[in-house]
């Protein structure tokens, strides 16, 4: 195994690309419902983007690039980041779950 691939950081904790939206829009003083009133979705959906519930999809990374200035390509980009870190975990606890099974059989 190479080196670069052994001494990746792997935080312990993920975050969801909407809390960085939720950030932007504290910055610029925009509410979510003036955020989702420009983009054209509702704000229901904004929120749950913010609380990690809905991707933030390509489309949607366009229109915040135009509103936020923030490219679609950092947007597209966290979410990857973000989905794939749920998967890791998942996929950690899954074997973590089998690892426990193995070695306390259920009879």
């Amino acid at each position: 195994m190479s080196n670069a691939i052994q001494n990746q950081y792997k935080p312990d904790y993920i975050s969801p690309g909407g809390e960085t939206l939720e950030e932007l829009l504290a910055e610029r003083g925009m509410s979510q419902e003036e955020l989702a009133e420009h983009i054209g979705i509702s704000k229901n959906t904004i929120s749950e983007i913010i609380n990690g519930k809905s991707a933030i999809t390509a489309e949607i990374a366009l229109q915040l690039e135009s509103v936020l200035g923030a490219p679609a390509s950092f947007w597209n980009n966290r979410e990857r980041l973000y989905r794939e870190a749920l998967a890791r975990m998942e996929e950690q606890e899954r074997l973590q779950n089998k690892i426990y099974l193995i070695s306390y059989p259920v009879d």
